[in-house]
């Protein structure tokens, strides 16, 4: 066996390609990232101004209707379950005021047309601001 060595050593070399690459793509990610921490102050002052305080408060007209279709105005059952009945019930609890809101409180199994009723006498006197009210679970 003829081991031979070699006369002379390769030279190590070093491949600064790729170095030069990530180094640059950090240099472009820090240059993009810091021009996007600039931020702007404006000085404002806000004005400051003074509430009155609400002397008429309005109250709601609660309106409560079970499963069975039986209206009650305030906690004040109604006898009869028209549109009639309701508009003049409604006109005695509301009084001259149009901007009164109406709370309808139904039964999940209250019968569609008895909400509808309700709607229909409140338009009807001009009562518009009509709310649902729903239990939170």
């Amino acid at each position: 066996m003829a081991f031979k060595r070699k006369s002379r050593l390769e030279d190590p070399e070093i491949n600064f390609i790729p170095l030069i690459d990530v180094l640059l793509v950090i240099i472009i990610f820090l240059v993009v990232s810091t021009t996007f921490s600039k931020f702007s102050e404006l000085k404002i002052n806000l004005p400051v101004a003074e509430a009155n305080p609400i002397k008429d408060k309005l109250l709601p007209i609660n309106v409560s209707i079970s499963k069975d279709g039986i209206y009650a105005i305030n906690e004040e059952v109604l006898g009869g379950d028209t549109v009639d009945s309701l508009r003049e019930r409604l006109s005695q609890v509301a009084g001259d005021s149009k901007e009164l809101p109406v709370i309808i409180s139904a039964d999940a199994l209250t019968p569609h047309q008895s909400v509808v009723n309700v709607m229909e006498a409140s338009r009807q006197l001009g009562l518009t601001k009509i709310t649902f009210s729903t239990k939170v679970n």
